[in-house]
Parts: structure tokens; sequence; C-alpha cells
């Protein structure tokens, strides 16, 4: 919020913000942990497990993450797909359908895999059938992108992907609200708010400035080519 009102030439320290914040009730409550809860975990997924919670990354396309969560709808449940970039959060493609079966995640990688170069990199996800079948795995090894995956029970080992998902459905889907419109309409909305705004224009503080996901890629790519 200080960063959206110093873009507008407003100065405010952060104790009067969450003071009026507050007061009308524009602050989010924070979200309950879990206490004392332990998973053993395998060799197997320790060694599969390449990220192990560490989602900060040097310089584009190197780390990315992807998942699937779903939207209740008028005419029934959406699943959404997307591919996001560790470096600045940028979501790089993006799949909707009416069924979450492998063609759904190895479509998003595809797409990817079509605008940006992202041969070499780690894809992270969780353990779902769909991306330990045999079809989502042979798309990744042929494309040379190396993959890795979340332990069992283990939610905090995508919570990056998961924490965009709870951004997506806070400032849209819930406001909307999705589940009394149509899949069509929903799909529309959720590419436009992706690509358009989130992408684009929306303060993203983990970066730079909170600079938008795309401007901090292209700020990247800038200082690349001036010292090549």
């Amino acid at each position: 919020m200080q960063i959206a009102l110093a873009m507008r030439g407003i100065k405010a320290g952060i104790r009067r913000i969450t003071r009026i914040m507050r007061a009308n009730g524009w602050l989010h409550k924070p979200h309950r942990r879990p206490k004392g809860l332990t998973h053993a975990t395998t060799e197997i997924q320790e060694r599969e497990n390449l990220l192990k919670q560490n989602f900060s990354s040097d310089k584009p396309f190197t780390k990315l993450l992807t998942d699937i969560s779903q939207i209740q709808c008028i005419d029934g449940k959406l699943y959404i797909s997307p591919i996001m970039d560790c470096y600045n959060g940028e979501i790089l493609s993006l799949c909707l359908r009416n069924n979450m079966k492998k063609e759904l995640c190895i479509d998003t990688v595809n797409a990817a895999i079509c605008r940006y170069g992202i041969k070499g990199a780690i894809l992270h996800s969780d353990r779902g059938s769909q991306y330990t079948s045999e079809a989502f795995r042979n798309t990744l090894k042929s494309n040379g992108i190396i993959q890795s995956l979340s332990g069992v029970d283990h939610c905090y080992d995508n919570c990056r992907m998961e924490s965009f998902f709870a951004t997506l459905k806070k400032e849209l889907l819930y406001r909307i609200p999705a589940y009394r419109m149509k899949m069509s309409e929903v799909q529309l909305l959720i590419f436009t708010y992706v690509f358009t705004y989130y992408n684009q224009q929306r303060i993203y503080t983990s970066n730079p400035k909170g600079l938008p996901p795309a401007a901090f890629r292209r700020l990247f790519e800038d200082q690349e080519l001036m010292a090549a």
C-alpha cells in the first residue's frame, strides 16, 4: 500500500497507513498456521525435491512452479493450471479446462515452451498423478526441463504457487463472484486479470521497487543487452 501511494505522489508512514486501514477494516487477518504437524518423508522424495522451499532465483526461466486449482462456476468446476517464474513472479502460461487430466498440465508446459526459452529450467510441482504420469515426464524430458516434486503432505513445498491462487481468488474470483457465472465468462476474466493486470500492472512487493513481474523481467533483459 505504501508503494502504491508513493507511485501517486502521496507520502505516508507505515504506522499511519496501518492505522487508517485498520480503522476502515481493510487489513487482512493473518491465517493460522498448523502447529506440531510432522510427516515422514522418504529418501526418494528428498532427492526429487530440488527446490526444497527455496523459491529465489537470480535470472528468469531457471526455477518455475506449477499446480492446479479448482474454481466453482454455475455450470461446473473450472480447473486452472499456471506456470510461475520464481525470478519475478510472472505467470508464463495458463490453461483452463473443465477437467484436471494430465493433458491440462502438458498443454500448460507446451504453452510456456512456445512463448519462452525455458530449456534447462527446473519445474516444481506436487506429486499429483498428472505430474507423475509418463506422458508429462516425457514432455519435460524431450524439452530439456528438469522435474522437481514436493514431498507428500508437505504443503509449504509449493507455497509460493499456492500464494498466487490465494491472490487470484481474493482479488478476482471472490469479488465476481465466480460461482454465479458461466465457465466461459470466468475463463475470460482470469486471462484478462493475469496477462493484463497481474503480470503487467500489479505491484509485486517481492520485486525491487514493487515492479510488476513483466516489467522486472524486461529490466533484466535490458541490462543483459547493455552488458553484451
